[in-house]
């Protein structure tokens, strides 16, 4: 007969680059209680997505397991990375506890632990909310002042209007591609969904 699992703590150390070390985060979470053979650690470049010691945490993560971190930061890129994760695991019925934040985090927690984790929320959606405020506000202006905000073109204006003579003319997308160097995927923008789709390609 199979015991039921009581819970364990799990921990998890992360550098960003090459350069630092985890050896604080190690010896914190081994003070805290945790053994280096419940340890889980990442150690690459802030460009880099794959972080397999989080990987096999959250793979080997039951319900009941506490995941442990020096501070919050360690668990993503950005809050709203954090965030999401804690609240993905919260929802497999696992903890998050961290142990150097400026207020303790502790989702298991009722007390303070737990109030520190919502106002981290509450600042997350907050700054989501300013952020898209900022963008319109910043959109509105550029209008007013007649120009337009967003990523600029890839490709000059005089390129532009060519494909769309070559177009006018007949040309297929790839024969518009060959002699103006732009890629067909960008001269259906250009060119409008329309037009790219019902002229010969």
């Amino acid at each position: 007969m199979t015991e039921p699992h009581t819970g364990m703590e799990l921990g998890y150390a992360r550098v960003s680059t090459t350069k630092q070390h985890l050896d604080r985060q190690i010896d914190a979470l081994n003070k805290a209680g945790i053994p280096d053979e419940r340890l889980y650690v990442d150690k690459r470049t802030g460009s880099t997505v794959e972080r397999d010691g989080l990987k096999k945490l959250l793979a080997f993560a039951r319900p009941g397991d506490t995941i442990v971190v020096h501070t919050l930061d360690r668990l993503g890129r950005n809050l709203r990375e954090v965030l999401n994760l804690v609240h993905d695991l919260n929802e497999r019925g696992v903890g998050v506890r961290s142990l150097a934040d400026p207020m303790p985090i502790d989702t298991n927690a009722t007390g303070m632990g737990r109030i520190g984790f919502l106002l981290l929320a509450l600042i997350a959606e907050m700054e989501r909310v300013f952020t898209a405020e900022r963008a319109a506000h910043a959109r509105a202006v550029a209008q007013a002042q007649g120009r337009n905000i967003g990523r600029p073109m890839a490709h000059s204006a005089a390129q532009i209007e060519h494909a769309r003579l070559l177009r006018e003319r007949g040309d297929s997308l790839s024969q518009i591609s060959h002699k103006t160097g732009i890629p067909k995927s960008s001269l259906r923008r250009y060119l409008g969904s329309h037009e790219a789709t019902t002229a010969p390609r």
